[in-house]
This record gives C-alpha cells, structure tokens and sequence, in this order.
C-alpha cells in the first residue's frame, strides 16, 4: 500500500488537498530542495515478503507560506499494525473502502529521521542510529507511535551507556505515559542508581546537588546509602533546596506536602528537630503535625515492631522507617525533669556494625541534651588497660559549648541472655566540661573474640542493646 510521509514546519495551515497531492507539486518553486531519499521497505501486491526498493521520493510544497515536504513509501501494513496499536488504527480508519490503499501521516520535520529509524525498526527489529541523543529521539517517536518492543530496545541501549548527571536527568524526566513508562522502567531505576551512587555524600556535593531539578533530588533521597551525619541533616538539606528552588510559599508547601515529606525519615530524626518542623512555616500544619506523630509514635514502639515496621517498608516503594547507614547512630531518649533531671538512652548496634569496629573502630550516637548541653554515646574496639586484648568498650561525651561544667552521674547496662533484661555494667559519676568523654574501655569484661563469639550473651536476634543513664548532680 501507499503511505505519505508529510513533515512540514507548520502543517496547520496546510489544506488535505495540498498535502494529499504535495507528492506532485513542482519541485523547482523551491530554491532549496532536499535530494531524493531511499526507500523503505515495499510491500509486493503478490503478498510476498517486503524487499528494499528507490521507489518512494520526497517533493516539496512552498505554498501557504510553509514548506511542505511530502514522502511516498511503499509499506506492509500488517506489519505496521502488527507492531502498533497506532498504525493498526490509522490504517483501519483510512481505508474503510476495499480500493483505498493509501494513507497520510503528517509530521513535524524534526520527527522525520526518528521515524524513518522507527520504520526501519518495525522491519528489521534493529537500529541504524547509535548515539544518546538519537536513541532518545527513536524512544519519543516509538513513545507517540505506540511501538512498545523499540521503546523497550531504545532502553537496553541507552541502559548499556556511559551516564552522565544530565543524561540520568533526562531518562528521569521522559513523558510519563503507561507505555513508556513501562517500557523504560529499567532505564529510569538505573538512572536514579546513578544519582544516588554519585551524590551519596550531598554534604560534599552540597552546591552541585542543591542546583538539581526536584526528579534528581527525589532519586539521591530515596536511597538508604546517603552518607550523611542524620536524619536531622536531611531535613535541613530538603529545606534549603527547596527555598532555592521555589520562593514562592504556596509551592514550596505544595512540593513539601507531595513530594519530598515522604522521602525525609522522619522517626530517625532527634525529639529536638521534630520540634522545630512543629513551628516550620515552610510544611503546612495539618501535614507537619501528621509527620511528627509518626514519627514520634515509631520511637515510642518496642524494638521488634520497630524492626517489623521496617522490614515491611523494605519490601514496599515507602521506606520511611527504614534506617540509613547514618555517620551518628540514632538514640532513643526518654527525659525527666522531676525530681532530678534525668535521661535515659537507648542505643543498639547490629552485629555487623560492631564487627565493622575491629581493630580500632568507632561508633558515635546523635547528640541528646540533659540540662539545655548535648551529649553523646562512642562506642570502641580497643585495647584493654593492660594493652593485651581487644575489647569493647562505651563511652559518653559532652559536645563542646565552650566552658561550662556539669556533673553527671551516669550508669551503663546492656541487654544480655537468657533473661535479655538490662543488667547494669558500670557506674560512675564525672565533672563534663566541653569535649570531655568519660566511659570504660571493656564493658563486658571479656575479650573482643568473646564478645563477637557465635554465642555471645550480649547480641540478641542480632543486636546489641546498650542503655545509658544520665543524671545532673546539684
């Protein structure tokens, strides 16, 4: 059958009588043009299979004020429509009556190479072109044409490229419609692996991170390898390239509330920021109020609903109560203001955290306040007191405020089997100034080989419990 091609910068304007006989206007009214083209593949009357012919041709209309360029190809139809919900229906809605066997496509003029790419697809399955940008042209053609199987080889290619921060953004940002995004799934999950991989430290990428468009964004912090101090420094993150990004408050609350909340932790962030998001002018009350009881409910669960609750958010697309590798592990804290100022700590380490440790290793804890000054727990692998085994040791410090002194007295337990009840491991009381840490350097009074021992007392289901109590001396 007969197919004209029309590309045309302005077809709008084209009357369908022009563009249906534009294939026999008179090409020398136009100083410029194109030179013959090959033709595609040719469907033979005799019903044999297509074979490469010369006979389509280009010829041009400058009439109206447009040019018009319309292009004859001799095609298999059931080959098109076997490929194609489009073409399938163009060719049932052109050719209602048996003799009609002609139908006219119009383009853009800037669609024409994708979609000789596309047809050529549709033969042969394979591609001619081999560059990005080119792919991505075929991928949008295949995309309006409906031609899912070259969507789908469109991304294995581009998959198998050399990414860029831009590239990744453009694959993160193609049109969202069901076919495509079907068809580029892969493509758009390696594209935020990319992101995610090359942003992970935004502390150090803070300035190139902060200029990226809110698809980039979403990808670096949905990842649970973002290498940052807390979740607190997240949410400081989330607010200032948000402010950048939209000064307007009305969107800023809009991108917040839709977008970015769901991929901020909200129940690994301190007691002391949640507070703040409470009175931020920047999330909307009703959603701010709503994020902080989560999250504050998540901290008030016992351990295992904790880590049941996190197992289910692995397994789905929400992963908010799913912890990231902070640099400070979060605490949960407990505060008493009467009769004493007083809190209590609760830090747990999982095996491979504590096995991370040896030779010389060290853990530290979010801070947490006592008395208006911040604190925090370490924990070590180090030599004993002799310096003739490793062992594990726990630590508190005091965060430097400049000079000002506290005493505390402070106990530390840990959970241990069979009973898996806190038993107290060391007491002491100290005088804290700024910077100062006070602790014992083997808590368990075991070698470090014993304490990481298959059947070591102190990991239950995996974890090590520590508790640590502290309380103002007046």
């Amino acid at each position: 059958m007969l197919f004209w091609l029309v590309a045309g910068a302005d077809l709008a304007s084209v009357p369908d009588e022009q563009v249906l006989n534009g294939h026999q206007s008179e090409a020398d009214e136009c100083e410029n043009q194109d030179e013959e083209a090959d033709a595609m593949v040719e469907e033979p009357h005799s019903g044999d299979e297509a074979t490469n012919s010369n006979d389509s041709d280009w010829s041009m209309d400058c009439s109206a004020g447009a040019v018009v360029r319309v292009k004859t190809l001799h095609i298999s139809s059931p080959i098109l429509a076997a490929k194609s919900p489009f073409f399938y229906k163009l060719f049932s809605n052109g050719m209602r009556e048996s003799e009609q066997r002609h139908v006219t496509l119009r383009i853009n003029a800037s669609e024409e190479a994708a979609l000789m790419e596309l047809l050529n697809f549709m033969y042969s399955t394979t591609l001619t072109t081999t560059t990005a940008p080119a792919l991505l042209d075929v991928l949008m053609a295949a995309d309006k044409f409906e031609v899912a199987s070259c969507m789908r080889y469109c991304s294995r290619l581009l998959r198998n490229m050399p990414m860029t921060p831009d590239s990744a953004l453009l694959y993160l940002e193609l049109p969202s419609s069901v076919l495509m995004a079907d068809a580029v799934q892969p493509l758009t999950d390696a594209a935020k692996q990319y992101l995610a991989g090359r942003y992970k430290d935004i502390t150090k990428f803070q300035e190139e991170v902060i200029a990226l468009p809110l698809a980039g964004v979403e990808a670096i912090l949905s990842s649970d390898d973002l290498q940052v101090a807390s979740e607190d420094a997240v949410y400081d993150f989330v607010l200032k390239w948000s402010r950048q990004q939209y000064t307007k408050l009305e969107d800023r609350r809009e991108v917040l509330g839709t977008r970015l909340a769901q991929l901020i932790r909200f129940p690994y962030m301190t007691c002391r920021k949640l507070k703040k998001v409470l009175t931020c002018s920047d999330f909307d009350h009703e959603v701010a109020s709503k994020l902080v009881l989560e999250g504050l409910f998540f901290k008030a669960e016992a351990p295992h609903r904790q880590r049941s609750l996190a197992a289910e958010d692995t397994a789905s697309s929400n992963r908010r109560f799913v912890e990231r590798a902070y640099k400070y592990r979060p605490v949960k804290v407990v505060e008493f203001e009467l009769p004493r100022q007083q809190c209590v700590v609760y830090l747990d380490l999982k095996r491979e955290e504590c096995n991370n440790l040896f030779p010389s290793g060290r853990v530290y804890s979010q801070a947490f306040h006592l008395g208006g000054q911040g604190f925090f727990l370490s924990a070590h692998c180090n030599m004993d007191q002799q310096s003739s085994f490793h062992c594990f040791g726990l630590f508190l410090g005091m965060q430097e405020k400049g000079s000002v002194s506290f005493a505390v007295d402070y106990e530390f337990a840990a959970r241990s089997r069979p009973t898996e009840e806190f038993v107290s491991k060391y007491k002491g009381n100290y005088v804290f100034t700024g910077g100062k840490a006070v602790g014992y350097r083997n808590l368990f009074a075991i070698p470090w080989t014993s304490f990481m021992a298959e059947d070591s007392l102190y990991f239950i289901n995996g974890v090590l419990h520590l508790r640590a109590e502290l309380t103002i001396k007046h």
